[in-house]
């Protein structure tokens, strides 16, 4: 299996025009507005990928028919081939049966760790573990409902700007996503509220196409259950819906923070799926 140079990543754009799920961290791989690395099972004709974000997201996708690919990813998620060089959460393209490959080398996987006899693999460090992610649609009218009754007219309000891009304290900001603040300013969007002049919650493109916009939610946690992260994803919102962009919602269903604001601003589940979290090893 080898690693594609950067030139040769746009190789794995048209097998993802094909995945039905929400693959927006891919894309921005791919299509080299972020780093990060792809494999694929030949470099002339690549018909298997795995695309992985910097931010530790990854996917697998694409003809499922080589067996040396096969070999290739149970050895990658397992740690046996040292080169995943930190944790990753892996999702799998439903229509190659990904994550059923992916299941049956987790499950062999783990019953070789210690304590597989009885202790629950959730507890073991080294254990392939298994959760669910959640794809979402915006209703329309629940947004609009809903934004009525729980925007903060009084929060300060403002759009993320270069004084901002690093001050958000939290896993889920926007310097984790952008090369730095001056791509973000050029093509990203955020809004951010503050407290006594400090940034305290930020939405924003985590990730985005043309027409669509991935948005990713952080609040500092003494400023947590005042309506602020509600807030700025309805400015953000707003704002996708004022430019004809797709407001795309997903999250493990493990979140429940997040799952649950999802659906408090509109949001409904709309598909899900096998989620694996892979540890550094």
């Amino acid at each position: 299996m080898i690693e594609l140079e950067v030139q040769d990543y746009y190789k794995g754009l048209p097998a993802l025009d094909q995945v039905k799920i929400n693959t927006l961290f891919a894309r921005a791989v791919l299509e080299q507005r972020i780093p990060g690395k792809v494999y694929a099972d030949s470099k002339e004709k690549p018909g298997a990928f795995y695309v992985v974000h910097p931010y530790g997201m990854s996917l697998v996708y694409g003809n499922a028919a080589n067996p040396d690919f096969h070999r290739w990813l149970s050895d990658y998620i397992t740690g046996k081939a040292e080169n995943r060089v930190h944790a990753e959460w892996l999702q799998g393209d439903p229509a190659g049966a990904w994550s059923e490959r992916i299941d049956a080398v987790a499950a062999a996987h783990n019953s070789v760790l210690p304590g597989s006899g009885g202790v629950s693999q959730q507890d073991d460090q080294r254990a392939i573990q298994r959760n669910t992610r959640v794809n979402f649609r915006l209703d329309h009218e629940a947004y609009f409902a809903a934004r009525a009754q729980f925007f903060k007219q009084d929060a300060d309000l403002v759009r993320t700007g270069k004084e901002h891009f690093s001050a958000q304290a939290g896993s889920v900001v926007p310097r984790f996503f952008w090369r730095d603040e001056e791509h973000f300013l050029a093509e990203g969007i955020g809004y951010s509220i503050l407290e006594d002049g400090r940034v305290v919650s930020t939405a924003f493109s985590s990730c985005s196409t043309a027409d669509q916009l991935e948005i990713g939610i952080e609040t500092a946690e003494a400023s947590r259950g005042k309506g602020y992260a509600f807030t700025v994803c309805a400015a953000l919102i707003d704002y996708c819906l004022d430019h004809h962009l797709e407001p795309v919602w997903a999250c493990r269903l493990e979140n429940q923070g997040s799952y649950h604001l999802a659906q408090k601003l509109g949001f409904r589940p709309s598909l899900m799926l096998p989620y694996y979290r892979l540890v550094h090893v």
